[in-house]
């Protein structure tokens, strides 16, 4: 690739880092009359996205969608004044809820009881659970966790902005950096250049191939697990955290890689969930993001490239996808290789399955050593139990 024509460091989308942080004379006030306020109860999930609202995560969005702007999202994949936007962030609730709640109003979202944030209500409006679906899914399938959670959903969707009260509880502080600090950390270490690479498992030999191909062209890499809920079977946060800390102490170089968290839950929307991974990845400061195979999809539901094919629609997208094909061991190159660099018959090839290594780890073993670093492994095997039951 042309350095000439890499991007200069990323601006966050829409042009400006959004801050919807109460000030402490605006917390003071709010919770002295805390009791006036009628509220909405929201779960973990729309609690994690008031936050990424309120850090500037989901620039240039201030606050739930009013309708123009979800329906543009829905329809073009853009908001309403043409910035790019594929995934609806929506409080979604029911009639139950609002009620004595009006438009103009405002209102109070609390989490587990604590007041959250305070929200002012700009407009309350209907949608098409079967549309939106399969819009951001492409199906209505009961099988598709993503279509699930909408039918599940309220009827009725609430927009206006925000303002963040109090930060959620986090297990994962030394982990957490919010956008404007890893923007100052990327300029402080002189990064021009920085990939984002998303990650919801611990890492094995074919995501360190990816990393470290990605890093050999740019100034840093930017590893930003997924934490938050997850399926059965999947690595626990705390384990695919311990594994990248051992990972990155004994196989790359001294600072050039930053691990930080990202709060959120996927949405397993393939291709359109993988634009709104790369967007919010610039707005933490990433020039470039990794996008491979079968990115943010689940079952059978997207072909294993179409993720990638998306960002031919995005071409003022602001941040530039590097795409790669799926690693695997030869044995006759002595190392890890992909279909475009390794021209040896499968017979050659070790397959690096997420299933096998699960089921090895499992059994109390370590993986061969061609799909996992031995550190690595024995640092999952440290954990009596390191996968979601």
């Amino acid at each position: 690739m042309d350095l000439k024509v890499w991007p200069m460091p990323a601006k966050p989308h829409g042009g400006k880092l959004i801050n919807r942080v109460a000030s402490k004379s605006r917390l003071e006030k709010v919770l002295d009359e805390v009791n006036e306020f009628a509220n909405i109860s929201v779960d973990e999930s729309l609690a994690v996205d008031v936050e990424n609202i309120a850090r500037g995560v989901y620039s240039p969005l201030e606050g739930f969608m009013v309708r123009e702007d979800f329906e543009s999202s829905l329809l073009n994949m853009r908001l309403a004044n043409d910035i790019p936007w594929t995934i609806p962030i929506v409080l979604d609730v029911t009639r139950e809820e609002l009620r004595g709640i009006s438009e103009g109003d405002v209102i109070l979202l609390t989490h587990k009881n604590i007041p959250l944030a305070i929200m002012e209500v700009e407009e309350i409006y209907q949608y098409d659970k079967k549309e939106a679906a399969l819009r951001v899914y492409g199906t209505t399938s009961p099988e598709h966790p993503g279509v699930v959670r909408i039918m599940k959903g309220g009827d009725l969707l609430v927009g206006g902005r925000i303002t963040l009260l109090k930060p959620l509880p986090n297990p994962y502080e030394r982990y957490t950096l919010w956008p404007y600090e890893t923007r100052v950390l990327f300029k402080e270490r002189g990064w021009k250049y920085v990939v984002g690479f998303q990650t919801r498992n611990a890492p094995h030999m074919g995501h360190e191939a990816v990393q470290k191909t990605a890093l050999a062209i740019v100034d840093g890499l930017f590893i930003n697990p997924v934490i938050g809920k997850k399926k059965p079977g999947d690595f626990k946060d705390e384990v695919i955290l311990a594994a990248y800390r051992t990972l990155i102490d004994h196989y790359f170089p001294r600072n050039t890689v930053v691990l930080v968290i990202l709060r959120y839950e996927m949405r397993y929307a393939g291709p359109r969930e993988a634009i709104h991974h790369a967007i919010m990845r610039k707005n933490f400061g990433c020039t470039h993001f990794i996008v491979g195979r079968d990115h943010a999809g689940v079952g059978n539901f997207y072909g294993p490239y179409d993720a990638q094919e998306i960002f031919k629609e995005f071409p003022d997208l602001g941040v530039s996808p590097l795409f790669f094909r799926e690693f695997f061991f030869c044995h006759k190159c002595g190392g890890m290789v992909n279909e475009k660099t390794c021209p040896h018959p499968e017979g050659d090839r070790v397959r690096i399955s997420g299933t096998l290594i699960r089921q090895i780890l499992e059994e109390g073993r370590e993986p061969p050593k061609e799909i996992m670093r031995p550190e690595v492994a024995r640092t999952i095997l440290k954990f009596s139990d390191p996968f979601v039951r």
